[in-house]
């Protein structure tokens, strides 16, 4: 007697992992990086499904602490009061907030040779002392400056206030919803001043400034010109490596962070958050971000223990 295979058992397929699913709602200056690592951790983990949105650092935190997410993206620093709500947070990379004006500005050339001082931006966005370019640039025009701010709670507002002495309540301006709301106002109006997260400014693929847009260099030592050593400006990389090695200013230069209501408890989420902090760390650079030093990186990995 022929023994032979039951066709049942030779048409099984191999069993296939069950989905799991990682929510992420917040902050535009990490929303880019997010997705990047999303899709690279899929590589790794088929099984894996994101669900990324943006909304600002403030939509995160609230979506993070009331658990309609697995994590928040946040981006400026957790006051005692968001500690004292049990938000939990680890830092997985760094970027910056720049100030911004229209490439089209007439005195564009003056504003890149002459830079304002963290006091001209104060006077520009808390106290609304100085309204005119003249008041700002040697030789400049007589037109009113025009003021832009973020509408929705987020970090690029908190980071740049904090830089100013204030909080993003005390920001003037006209309000714009969300980064590249911002990014399009500022090109759209030759008269007017806003900010912007790093990735919103220069073109990931090609390291140059989006057209349209130029970035308002920082007097830091306020003698009334952009030195060598404050020309950070021209492309990703060389204002990514004044990031990195503390030319820019802290703030507005800063860490970013997932938050959540307590460490994350699902393994699946916390096996993301620590590929992170090791393989994906090696994406950071080319999505337009600055790396964790390594003993940062060791801090935050601790938190996942």
């Amino acid at each position: 007697m022929m023994l032979g295979c039951d066709s049942s058992e030779t048409n099984q397929t191999a069993p296939q992992p069950e989905e799991k699913r990682i929510s992420l709602s917040g902050a535009f200056a990490l929303y880019p990086l997010a997705i990047k690592w999303s899709e690279e951790y899929m590589k790794l983990h088929p099984e894996v499904k994101f669900d990324i949105q943006a909304g600002g650092a403030g939509k995160g935190l609230a979506d993070a602490l009331s658990g309609t997410v697995d994590l928040g993206m946040f981006s400026r620093s957790i006051t005692q009061a968001e500690k004292d709500k049990g938000v939990w947070w680890v830092a997985v990379a760094k970027d910056a907030v720049l100030p911004t004006v229209s490439s089209a500005h007439p005195d564009i050339a003056k504003i890149k040779a002459q830079g304002l001082t963290q006091a001209h931006f104060k006077s520009i966005f808390i106290d609304m002392s100085k309204v005119r370019w003249k008041d700002l640039v040697k030789g400049g025009t007589n037109e009113s400056v025009n003021p832009y701010t973020r509408s929705d709670a987020c970090g690029a507002a908190g980071t740049w206030a904090e830089y100013l002495g204030g909080s993003q309540e005390n920001l003037k301006g006209t309000g714009v919803f969300g980064d590249p709301g911002l990014a399009e106002a500022v090109t759209r109006d030759k008269f007017g001043i806003g900010y912007n997260n790093t990735v919103f400014v220069y073109d990931i693929a090609t390291g140059a400034k989006v057209p349209g847009i130029e970035v308002v260099p920082i007097d830091i030592n306020e003698n009334g010109t952009i030195d060598s050593t404050e020309q950070l400006y021209a492309n990703m990389p060389t204002i990514l490596e004044a990031i990195a090695d503390g030319r820019y200013p802290s703030p507005p230069a800063r860490d970013l962070y997932f938050v959540a209501k307590g460490s994350p408890q699902q393994a699946h989420v916390a096996e993301f958050i620590k590929w992170t902090l090791n393989e994906g760390q090696k994406f950071v650079t080319e999505a337009g971000y600055v790396m964790l030093k390594e003993d940062l990186i060791s801090q935050e990995k601790a938190k996942l223990q």
